[in-house]
């Protein structure tokens, strides 16, 4: 009576877990798909395409290479999260240096703790590398332009439906005298039901 217990037991037990499985498919990472209405990966993407096309489109650009015979280099700085939402800062940061890099209009360069990481490789090889591969200090590019922003939104609701404006904002900064060459804006607006 027992063994037939415990077999009657493992069989329910598959049988709920059977019933728990998820149906799961992978699709095209550029496929727009909207879950919740909140931030995502497409929108990510789409406001870092939209505003490094803008920004790289202006004026300041052509200005630089046409005073300095070279391409500007860019150091994306800090984009504050101001949601109430968790946003991956970092995804949208590393879309804009994707953006950028592609583009070939402009340099990038490492921002904080990969620099860090850097630098600290850059050390180690002082010791431990042969002198033929060893890097050399103070040859890093330096940054003529920074790139910070922030991530707004704002949520307004009615029973079952609600709405979610997103606002993001990115300046564009000259590392030697701090003017702003460069303010971008992109608003999403999202109705969630």
């Amino acid at each position: 009576m027992k063994k037939f217990s415990t077999i009657f037991l493992l069989c329910l037990l598959g049988i709920w877990g059977c019933s728990n499985t998820k149906n799961v498919s992978r699709v095209d990472s550029d496929q727009d798909i909207n879950l919740s209405g909140r931030w995502n990966d497409s929108d990510s993407r789409l406001v870092s395409d939209e505003m490094i096309n803008d920004a790289l489109s202006r004026s300041w650009l052509k200005n630089y290479t046409e005073e300095h015979g070279r391409k500007p280099t860019i150091i994306v700085g800090t984009v504050k999260n101001k949601t109430s939402e968790h946003i991956s800062a970092e995804t949208f940061i590393k879309d804009m240096e994707r953006e950028i890099l592609n583009s070939n209009r402009a340099r990038i360069v490492q921002a904080g703790q990969a620099r860090e990481e850097l630098r600290k490789e850059r050390d180690d090889q002082q010791d431990y590398a042969s002198l033929s591969t060893m890097k050399k200090w103070g040859l890093e590019r330096g940054a003529d332009f920074v790139l910070q922003g922030t991530i707004n939104s704002i949520t307004d609701s009615n029973k079952k439906q609600k709405l979610i404006f997103y606002q993001v904002d990115l300046e564009l900064t000259d590392l030697e005298n701090n003017e702003k060459v460069w303010i971008g804006t992109k608003k999403i607006r999202k109705v969630v039901k």
